[in-house]
């Protein structure tokens, strides 16, 4: 349940706190999606969350993941996607009915953040395994 402003579940979940939580490291896309599908991955929807990556050849001679180069999280009618040009971060947010994109912004990472903590509140308050990762990130842990 939440207050008359939408920012607070009943539990102690906090909207600012999960902001404050994905804030740290962000502009490092490999951090985000460790926490994402570290954290988070077992209590999103399986097509929820997307990582792509470059594997180089000694990635795939050695077996190793290789470096991630953009997430994508699909929320609801969005879908906030991470990833790189030319070594920067980007960010943007798709607004999609039925795959198909209606609009479509790049945002500063920091609204990017703002807009997934959103997102990841209101999956939270409708999924109890949800609300126990979002409550380990905040934590820390």
């Amino acid at each position: 349940m939440t207050d008359p402003s939408g920012a607070q579940a009943d539990d102690g979940l906090s909207l600012e706190m999960v902001m404050a939580a994905l804030r740290a490291d962000s502009s490092d896309i490999a951090i985000y999606a460790k926490v994402l599908t570290d954290t988070l991955g077992d209590s999103l929807p399986a097509d929820c969350l997307s990582i792509e990556r470059n594997r180089s050849m000694s990635d795939r001679m050695q077996n190793r993941p290789g470096t991630v180069t953009k997430v994508s999280v699909r929320l609801g009618e969005k879908n906030l996607t991470l990833g790189t040009k030319k070594g920067a971060p980007v960010a943007e947010i798709c607004h999609e009915v039925r795959g198909i994109v209606l609009s479509r912004s790049q945002v500063p990472i920091a609204e990017w953040a703002a807009e997934l903590a959103r997102g990841l509140v209101a999956h939270a308050e409708q999924n109890a395994q949800a609300a126990t990762a979002l409550r380990r990130l905040v934590a820390g842990g």
